[in-house]
């Protein structure tokens, strides 16, 4: 007797396992389609930096440069970048080396400082004691405080300081930041940095403007926050954030203790200076964890923006309430949250963080209702004009709406107009910038080009008295004196202001009116 079973669709399994397989192939077909395409992007992102300011002259070519060259050229060793789009990370990668003397190559894995991205990280700790019923935003923060407390004075009796303020750089506190200790310094405990005490290399943090009344950057603050949360929930900080924000973030990468332990060291990219040589030591300790002390990648950085993105589309997850991540992107003043940097309106509303320690620069931005966003992380102190430059190249290739190239058209001045302002100009403070006209172009000598020095650049006019460059920041409005003639001008290059006085003509004789 045959005991064999007979499929009673007469081959049916067979025709079933055939179209599993066609669908199978269909889908490894699709991963390897979608998988060629991120790369194909990828590839256009690495070759297609933006040198200079983004500023562009329009009917110009744009010009572009290879990651590579760009990271030769800003002297940083090694550059971390992580990609969201569509609400995921989309890709991650590593270039260059931790330091060029071990040779380690870079990964997605390797360790950054994030600087002062550690701020908004340890914010959302302080929202969700907030979430608790453990804080108040809208308390003054001596009511938690026990172990120290922020000394009094008429301003304080006058209005506050609060957590709220403490996190918007409201508070009315001083330091603007901190240059942490290299291997050799003897680190101060918190108590000593927020009384200016030694060995602390900074000053008392103390209220010297009214609270409430202004915005002022104040990593100040933040350290003051670090330590109500360590007396409020009794816990070390890095503690308290591995389990209220790194662990449900998925930051696995991430940690705020410092010194960062010598297991971990292989893992980390080393600080490096302007001149691209590796500091003493390979890096600072910051005991100012709040305000600068987070080791981290950029992945985990991305892992964390879309955590809170996430709280602040309404979505429930294990880190912030909606209210809680709707209140830390609210503007208090001057375009900042509870710890994130906020901009713009609508479908282009954005968060963001820049953070900058001794040999470190990186950037973090989210565009929440759009699903994009990515962190670039850099061991080099240049590495701050490189993340601008990738980010732009990110965002031609994601189609962003910030980090835009910008398309000047120059005005069509005269030759007069143009011999108008040429001349020799006396800086203040100190130096002197010659402006001299050839072939119908303007040049500007010396000028101060990140990385390469002081060198001539080309000025281009958008008025007759109005004038900018494109290879650096740098914009220059012209002043006429009673009879018409240029006089001086005012001048900002890198968020720095300057002022010019003329006093002789291009050739460097002083003029006869002087």
């Amino acid at each position: 007797m045959n005991n064999r079973k007979v499929d009673p669709d007469g081959g049916g399994l067979v025709r079933r396992s055939a179209a599993f397989a066609s669908v199978l192939c269909f889908l490894i077909a699709g991963c390897v389609d979608e998988g060629a395409a991120r790369e194909e992007r990828i590839a256009r992102v690495e070759a297609g930096l933006i040198p200079g300011t983004g500023v562009v002259i329009k009917g110009r070519p744009i010009p572009a440069a290879g990651l590579s060259e760009r990271m030769s050229a800003y002297r940083v060793p090694a550059v971390s970048i992580a990609l969201i789009d569509e609400n995921r990370i989309s890709w991650a990668r590593g270039y260059g080396v931790t330091d060029h003397e071990s040779a380690r190559a870079v990964t997605p894995e390797t360790l950054f400082q994030a600087a002062s991205i550690s701020k908004p990280v340890a914010a959302a700790a302080a929202l969700k004691l907030v979430e608790e019923g453990r804080l108040d935003l809208d308390e003054n923060v001596n009511t938690y405080l026990e172990s120290w407390k922020l000394p009094e004075n008429d301003l304080t009796a006058q209005k506050p300081v609060t957590l709220r303020r403490l996190l918007s750089h409201t508070a009315g506190l001083t330091v603007h930041g901190f240059r942490g200790y290299a291997a050799h310094e003897d680190v101060p405990t918190l108590n000593q940095v927020l009384d200016g005490e030694a060995p602390a290399n900074s000053d008392p943090i103390r209220v010297d403007t009214l609270p409430g009344s202004m915005w002022r950057y104040s990593g100040g603050g933040y350290t003051v926050m670090q330590k109500l949360l360590i007396d409020r929930t009794g816990l070390s900080f890095p503690r308290l954030l591995q389990e209220s924000v790194l662990s449900p973030s998925g930051m696995s990468r991430s940690s705020y203790v410092q010194p960062l332990p010598e297991e971990s060291a292989g893992d980390a990219a080393v600080a490096h200076r302007m001149n691209g040589k590796p500091i003493k030591g390979r890096w600072h300790t910051y005991p100012e964890m709040a305000a600068a002390g987070l080791w981290t990648t950029p992945t985990d950085l991305c892992r964390f923006a879309l955590e809170v993105a996430r709280a602040f589309q309404g979505g429930s997850g294990p880190l912030l309430a909606s209210e809680s991540a709707r209140e830390m992107l609210t503007e208090v003043d001057d375009g900042y949250g509870l710890g994130f940097g906020v901009r713009s309106e609508g479908e282009k509303f954005s968060f963001s963080h820049s953070g900058g320690n001794e040999g470190f620069r990186c950037l973090v931005v989210m565009w929440p209702r759009r699903g994009q966003g990515a962190a670039v992380m850099t061991n080099g102190d240049f590495g701050g004009n490189l993340y601008i430059e990738i980010m732009r190249a990110l965002a031609r290739e994601y189609d962003w709406p910030d980090f835009r190239v910008r398309e000047k058209i120059p005005a069509d001045l005269s030759v007069e107009q143009r011999e108008a302002v040429t001349g020799v100009y006396d800086l203040k403070p100190g130096g002197k910038l010659k402006i001299r006209s050839e072939s119908g172009r303007l040049f500007a000598d010396p000028v101060y080009v990140i990385p390469d020095g002081r060198r001539e650049v080309e000025l281009f006019s958008e008025s007759p008295v109005v004038f900018f460059a494109v290879e650096t920041d740098l914009d220059i409005h012209f002043e006429r004196g009673e009879e018409g003639m240029v006089t001086g001008f005012s001048m900002e290059q890198n968020r720095r202001r300057r002022r010019g006085v003329r006093i002789g003509d291009s050739s460097g004789d002083r003029s006869p009116a002087e």
